[in-house]
């Protein structure tokens, strides 16, 4: 058990972040948050709930001065299990809270409720903030009733629209939540909308960049290359920029693609790519660092994000790809899926084209690959677009103040 620091300041609430890994390569938005929150001075606790499992992971990671509690999951006994629950038989309210909630959970996440409990009491926490409404939020929102404390949560995309989610359980945990965040108005309406009535506390704010390590470079004499970033899953749609990618081909426009990132299609992709005979065309280089990754994005003329709805209802809310490709100057050509269209607005700042749709995108892609300054201009109106919504510093001091809301009524600021 890590010995916990006091707050700087005794009247903000001490926050526990709860993830389901840490750190994981694709959630570079989690990392944000937590260097700005440490940039204000803001002391906070991690808890994971799983080990990382990637091979990979972005250079942002080594910043984080944050501890680090990985709970443990493996190989729960009936014995770990109750002996966690005797420690709070001392106080049967808050022990008949936490196991009201835990109805319909599993064990794992009851007995990890329970020691995250522990690691509450004994650290001084008086805030949990998950990121996924999953399992984190599971366990946070356990481990608040039986802490008795306040909890808030970060709804994002597949943890709200797969079609796995349990809907039922996703309104109690709305409903019970001091405040949920959410990254998009496009899901602050679906969560209102399966609220029923209960009228939860939601409060849309935007993942946010450190503005300081996405410097603007104007796009306006770069060669014709279209980069995609993000993990090869079906949501991506990279197999429809593949198919663009051909189409262009075929046509004898001047252009080359890499797509950036590793996952469960790359085979997929790999065979696609051979198959439309793009070898010399469309490259693969798998996953990069961030810096190398910012280096390789400024280089492009064009962010590819080709998103789509998946068959199992799986989507992105707004990737943090196409803010970083915006705020560093390549103008983005994405899909309507979510809350895209509230950065990427049409003409303005970017390029909608519909999804799974092959033909406009590759229409899009050699449109603005032949218009330098139509590039210029929505890598103008982009950057100031993000400059104003999409920082990390605002988007961050905006949640410190949810998380003293909550505390505050719940008396534990």
């Amino acid at each position: 058990m890590l010995n916990h620091q006091e707050s700087k300041n005794p009247s903000e609430p001490r926050v526990g972040y709860v993830v389901k890994r840490y750190p994981r390569y694709s959630e570079t938005f989690i990392v944000n948050e937590i260097l700005a929150h440490e940039a204000s001075g803001r002391e906070l606790e991690i808890f994971a709930l799983r080990p990382p499992n990637d091979t990979h992971f972005q250079d942002a990671i080594s910043r984080v001065r944050s501890p680090v509690c990985y709970l443990p999951h493996a190989g729960v006994k009936g014995r770990d299990f109750w002996k966690s629950l005797q420690s709070f038989i001392d106080e049967p309210e808050k022990l008949a809270a936490g196991l009201a909630a835990a109805r319909g959970y599993g064990i794992v996440d009851v007995h990890q409720g329970l020691l995250l409990a522990q690691e509450v009491r004994a650290r001084g926490i008086t805030h949990l903030h998950a990121h996924f409404a999953t399992s984190p939020t599971t366990v946070a929102r356990l481990a608040a009733h039986f802490a008795g404390i306040g909890f808030s949560f970060t709804a994002h995309a597949k943890d709200i629209f797969h079609e796995d989610v349990d809907e039922s359980m996703l309104v109690d945990k709305l409903a019970d939540a001091g405040a949920v965040i959410t990254v998009s108005d496009f899901n602050e309406a679906h969560l209102r909308r399966i609220s029923a009535g209960r009228e939860p506390n939601i409060i849309r704010i935007y993942n946010g960049l450190d503005l300081e390590a996405f410097r603007f470079s104007s796009p306006l004499e770069r060669s014709a290359h279209v980069i995609a970033v993000g993990r090869l899953v079906e949501k991506k749609g990279f197999d429809v920029l593949v198919e663009a990618c051909a189409i262009m081909a075929s046509k004898g426009v001047d252009f080359d693609c890499s797509i950036i990132g590793t996952g469960p299609l790359e085979a997929e992709l790999r065979n696609l790519i051979e198959a439309r005979g793009l070898q010399g065309r469309v490259s693969m280089p798998g996953p990069l660092a961030q810096s190398d990754m910012r280096g390789r994005v400024q280089d492009a003329a064009v962010m590819a994000a080709p998103c789509i709805v998946g068959e199992d209802g799986n989507r992105d809310g707004l990737p943090t790809t196409l803010l970083e490709s915006m705020a560093l100057g390549t103008p983005a050509i994405s899909t309507d899926v979510t809350g895209i269209p509230e950065a990427i607005r049409h003409g303005e700042t970017g390029i909608i084209v519909p999804q799974h749709n092959a033909q406009k995108l590759a229409d899009a892609l050699t449109n603005l690959l032949a218009e330098p300054r139509k590039r210029e201009q929505l890598a103008q109106n982009a950057r100031k677009l993000i400059e104003a919504e999409f920082d990390v510093m605002k988007s961050a001091a905006r949640m410190r103040t949810v998380f003293s809301d909550v505390a505050a009524r719940l008396g534990k600021g």
